[in-house]
């Protein structure tokens, strides 16, 4: 059973996919207390305007919220507070540089559990421009009108 692991999604960042073109994708840890674990069982969190950055060869993950436990009273911690994620230097370091020099962004893509871990998928994204984003729009309206003519047809 080492090979297989159940994975359970907490939280996707649809609006990561609509604003940046995904590079390449990576699995990082997060580090965080009891209280913020256990609303995540819950599936209370928020990924809509998180980022990540660099800071002292450190990542950290902004702008995520992870709503307060219920019964967790003076043990909750800030819902808004910057978490650090766990990667290994030498990814950290890579990513700084791709990050520093061509212009790309580090967003979280979804909140997962892993076994019993908490993961975070990091994308190296790209801005999508508005004619970018016209044109992806326009190829799912087209997809859904062929597949639409499809079921009229089959019936």
């Amino acid at each position: 059973m080492a090979g297989k692991e159940n994975t359970k999604t907490i939280a996707q960042n649809k609006k990561a996919f609509h604003d940046y073109f995904v590079e390449e994708s990576f699995e990082a840890g997060i580090e965080l207390v009891g209280t913020e674990v256990k609303s995540l069982r819950q599936g209370r969190c928020n990924l809509k305007d998180a980022w990540c950055s660099v800071v002292d060869g450190e990542m950290l993950l902004n702008g995520c919220h992870i709503s307060p436990y219920d019964f967790g009273n003076i043990f909750n911690r800030d819902p808004m507070r910057v978490r650090r994620l766990l990667l290994h230097k030498r990814e950290i370091n890579r990513l700084y540089g791709v990050v520093k020099q061509q212009g790309y962004s580090l967003i979280p893509l979804s909140l997962y559990f892993k076994g019993s871990r908490v993961k975070v998928q990091v994308g190296l994204c790209r801005g999508k421009k508005l004619y970018d984003k016209r044109a992806d729009m326009a190829e799912r309206s087209a997809k859904r009108d062929v597949e639409r003519a499809l079921k009229e047809q089959n019936r």
